[in-house]
């Protein structure tokens, strides 16, 4: 049976993230704490892989339930710990005087700080498509393209790219469960220069993005649409969660169902406000 095999968040947008068990969805659609933060300049603009490779050589590691973060950069033995609420100010300064100018955070506790802010549910992959990606580049692990792709739920037991029959035509909405929880498939995600990068050193993969580009369009499913497609370099499903579903929670080991019946399908569009999604 198809069932949710992890569950991972990014408490800071861009950093390390953090496996837990369970999570619970935000009126927002996001996961709680998932981007809850996000780092910013003096002109505020985000602070991220794509505009630094510094964000690559550092590390966190989070107590969420002490609203715990510890940070240490690569190849150096120290670390600094701060309360995320407390401390914030002291953060601040750590960050700015490691990168070279003010960075402040902001948090957003309604939906934290998605890429995608009209379909800014979990993001959805299978374990075998991590694998089968893994598979295309003999030198990478199965672990390392997860960490490049950062999907907030995993599936297993499910085939390579089932998660691309979670979408249909523009503007099409697919309904699908992890337990109680319904999740609507949204649009295939559009990747960018992170995942090209080493996790850890933020060295770049020659070719990685022609070589997955090219594999990618060759094995695309016979379930996916492909007029979703206006290239390639897309990986991880979008979702969207309506009001209904806000403050369920998704836990590790529970069953997915897919196709959804009708009545269960009419009931989250009766209970969500219909074509109402939240994000």
């Amino acid at each position: 049976m198809p069932h949710l095999a992890k569950i991972l968040i990014y408490p800071i947008k861009s950093l390390s993230g953090i496996e837990v068990t369970e999570a619970r969805l935000l009126e927002g659609g996001a996961l709680a704490h998932d981007r809850e933060f996000v780092m910013v300049d003096e002109q505020g603009r985000f602070v991220n892989g794509k505009r630094t490779a510094k964000v690559h050589l550092l590390r966190s590691t989070y107590d969420l339930a002490n609203r715990g973060v510890t940070l240490e950069v690569q190849g150096d033995t120290q670390t600094a710990s701060f309360h995320l609420d407390d401390d914030r100010a002291a953060l601040e300064t750590w960050l700015s005087e490691y990168f070279g100018y003010p960075v402040t955070l902001q948090q957003n506790l309604h939906m934290g700080f998605p890429d995608d802010t009209e379909a800014s549910g979990p993001t959805v992959v299978s374990t075998t498509t991590l694998e089968t990606i893994a598979s295309w580049f003999p030198d990478l692990s199965t672990d390392e393209i997860r960490h490049r792709f950062r999907a907030n739920l995993e599936i297993a037991d499910v085939p390579a790219f089932w998660e691309d029959q979670l979408f249909g035509q523009a503007g099409e909405l697919v309904p699908f469960q992890i337990g109680d929880v319904t999740l609507w498939g949204s649009h295939p995600c559009q990747r960018c220069v992170v995942v090209t990068r080493d996790h850890l050193t933020g060295e770049s993969y020659q070719g990685f993005q022609k070589a997955f580009t090219t594999q990618r369009k060759a094995t695309l499913p016979s379930w996916a649409n492909p007029s979703r497609f206006n290239h390639f370099y897309r990986l991880t499903l979008n979702t969207i969660v309506y009001p209904s579903e806000a403050g369920k929670v998704l836990r590790v080991g529970r069953d997915v169902n897919f196709p959804i019946c009708e009545e269960s399908d009419r009931s989250s569009r009766r209970d969500g406000q219909d074509a109402h999604p939240t994000g």
